[in-house]
């Protein structure tokens, strides 16, 4: 038999919302909380029963640039999950959700974790970000690998092998960027424009 928790996240009626309560007094059954809570947001007073979540496995995809791996993660059965959503896995490796796949193949957006039969996932401890970088007369592309708290700003300067880039502007989901920071977690594509190198003349006589 479990504990009883000194404070739950659950649902208030009042605000409508998960918030943090209070456990005064509870009882705890093989699968549920006999309990009287407070809210700690609004106050109110309630007793309830709340059912324990269980652990189910899911099956889930990691890509990593051009490979994949199926392996499967534990959730409990009441999670929540929506693409976008970033979280650790069982191997301590940081994913993106990319896409909840149910039965039938049908894609969503979000999902309840018994609902899932797939979850795609794209590894997140290193960030590609695509950049585009123009000469006037042709367009280059390249890939900068960053962590996903990385920013990039309007002005840095991006140095490859065998050219820099003047970042002009920062493409984000829903809007483009001509001044400020992104993070490279939300970066869908960097704009730059080529700038040539200049190389200092070493004074081989002194």
């Amino acid at each position: 038999m479990k504990d009883v928790p000194g404070e739950i996240y659950f649902e208030c009626p009042d605000c409508d919302d998960i918030t943090t309560q209070d456990v005064l007094k509870g009882k705890t059954g093989k699968d549920s909380l006999d309990a009287t809570i407070k809210c700690q947001d609004c106050g109110l007073t309630r007793t309830t029963t709340i059912r324990f979540p269980k652990e189910i496995e899911v099956r889930m995809i990691i890509s990593d640039g051009s490979e994949s791996v199926s392996t499967s993660i534990t959730l409990e059965d009441d999670d929540l999950l929506k693409v976008g959503d970033e979280f650790s896995t069982d191997s301590g490796n940081i994913v993106r959700i990319s896409g909840l796949e149910l039965a039938q193949g049908k894609r969503v957006k979000s999902a309840r974790a018994t609902e899932i039969m797939t979850l795609w996932t794209i590894s997140f401890d290193t960030v590609h970000v695509k950049v585009s970088i123009n000469d006037d007369r042709k367009t280059y592309s390249k890939t900068v690998p960053s962590s996903p708290d990385d920013e990039f700003t309007i002005g840095d300067i991006l140095s490859f092998d065998d050219m820099d880039c003047l970042v002009h502007s920062i493409k984000i989901q829903g809007r483009m960027l001509r001044r400020g920071s992104a993070e490279a977690r939300n970066i869908v594509r960097v704009y730059g424009k080529y700038r040539r190198r200049t190389y200092a003349v070493l004074d081989l006589e002194n």
